[in-house]
């Protein structure tokens, strides 16, 4: 049963990751994974994105910093499309991981480097059509 909670989350997480992942990852959920999908939209995107005291683009940031730490590509790559949904420019992303580069280590911040040009020549090919 979706809560108020759930149905908030769902529209901050369509805003960041784009509503064609969401909704597909809600309608590919099985019963093995709906409990996941259900506490990461309520909690992560209904609770935590919602607090004030951070935007979204402070979020992201931060999110791409702990994600490249954590060494996660696919949720990098998701990230790095969220974070321009919410304002960040390439330049801004670029520093985020540069920062990781000293704090987070060199290869980690080159798998992160490679997983953001990627998403960037994908947006640039997805805006020329």
């Amino acid at each position: 049963m979706a809560t108020e909670k759930f149905e908030k989350g769902l529209d901050t997480r369509r805003e960041v990751l784009g509503a064609d992942y969401v909704n597909a990852s809600i309608e590919n959920a099985d019963e093995f994974t709906m409990p996941l999908q259900q506490l990461v939209t309520e909690y992560c995107w209904g609770d935590v994105w919602q607090r004030e005291g951070l935007s979204l683009k402070v979020r992201s940031m931060l999110n791409l910093a702990m994600i490249t730490a954590l060494n996660r590509p696919h949720e990098l790559k998701l990230h790095v499309r969220g974070a321009l949904n919410n304002g960040l420019t390439r330049e801004e992303i670029r520093e985020v991981l540069m920062q990781t580069a000293i704090y987070c280590g060199v290869p980690a911040a080159i798998d992160s480097f490679r997983v953001a040009r990627a998403v960037f020549e994908e947006v640039d090919a997805a805006s020329k059509d």
